[in-house]
């Protein structure tokens, strides 16, 4: 998948076929509007296009508020996306001035000049240009003049799978992240550096990859230890992870840390992916660290229980 920073960059090719949106998550619903352009493009011998707009443009339009966490970082959201078969994948910035652009100004300089669309495919509800007056009857309207095909997904085919962006952020920090998953299509997942940490779970038998998060706008999932599989490079590994304060030890930082089962490697500095499956339960004062540890070897043993019910599920 080629990656362009902003429309002016992108070389033409033949028989575009072009979707946009924010895409965050790139849920089941998603999939579907993807599955749709991937199929016309074979079928008339083009090449696929989404065009996405980075910051996601409520940072922009609304700074003062930092409320909304995303389920997908550009990076991650990139990868998804290069697995669901895009063939090129345009990042138009986002600032200020680019939200007064009007529908008109955005199909004639983005899809028409820079693009060349021979198709666009947009979901029932999605809207684009300044006020988001940009709307399907709008583009079938005009279409012609333009010179491409407008298709829409109706929203019979999206909606009696009920996914959305919000259900899913809902769900995460709501405990039920198993429910998050179905949505996704696939399990919820962080990304970070391992870095040093206090070194205090290799004391009760339970040494733990402290991630470092670099994104702050991603969501992280509340307080709780969960069962994981993790992966770096090629390989994959059941574990589990607490994400909170550590109150047993005193009030600690937030952190997120993952012990990762039969496994002893030195992975400082190495970037580390954990697929989140369930939670176990919720971030617990116990009244020592003996406590702790024996409630940690529950949590083993109960995290191996949901990570092999999950692989029969799959």
């Amino acid at each position: 998948m080629q990656i362009y920073h902003g429309a002016q960059n992108f070389k033409k090719i033949p028989y575009p076929v072009v979707t946009s949106g924010t895409f965050d998550g790139v849920h089941l619903g998603h999939q579907k509007l993807l599955e749709k352009i991937t199929a016309i493009a074979q079928s008339k011998g083009g090449e696929t296009v989404l065009l996405t707009f980075w910051p996601h443009p409520k940072y922009v339009l609304n700074p003062e508020d930092s409320s909304l966490k995303l389920l997908t970082t550009f990076s991650e959201k990139a990868s998804i996306l290069e697995t669901s078969g895009i063939d090129h994948l345009i990042k138009i910035p986002f600032t200020k001035d680019f939200s007064q652009t009007s529908s008109a100004q955005f199909l004639q300089s983005i899809l028409v000049d820079a693009i060349g669309t021979e198709e666009l495919v947009i979901g029932y509800d999605h809207r684009f240009g300044k006020n988001r007056e940009g709307s399907f009857s709008y583009l079938k309207a005009n279409a012609d003049a333009y010179g491409f095909k407008v298709r829409e997904i109706p929203r019979q085919d999206v909606d009696h799978i009920g996914i959305s962006s919000t259900k899913i952020r809902h769900y995460i920090q709501n405990n039920e992240i198993h429910l998050a998953n179905k949505l996704l299509g696939r399990p919820y997942s962080l990304t970070g550096q391992v870095v040093l940490g206090q070194q205090i779970g290799r004391t009760i038998g339970f040494p733990t990859a402290n991630i470092e998060i670099a994104e702050d706008y991603k969501l992280i999932p509340p307080n709780g230890a969960y069962a994981v599989r993790a992966t770096f490079g090629p390989r994959s590994l059941n574990g589990m992870m607490n994400i909170g304060v550590r109150p047993t030890l005193g009030t600690q930082p937030r952190t997120i840390e993952v012990h990762l089962f039969d496994f002893n490697d030195d992975i400082y500095g190495e970037s580390l992916t954990i697929n989140i499956i369930k939670q176990i339960r919720p971030e617990i004062k116990f009244g020592d660290v003996n406590e702790l540890s024996s409630r940690l070897r529950n949590d083993r043993i109960e995290a191996l229980t949901i990570l092999k019910n999950n692989e029969s599920d799959s």
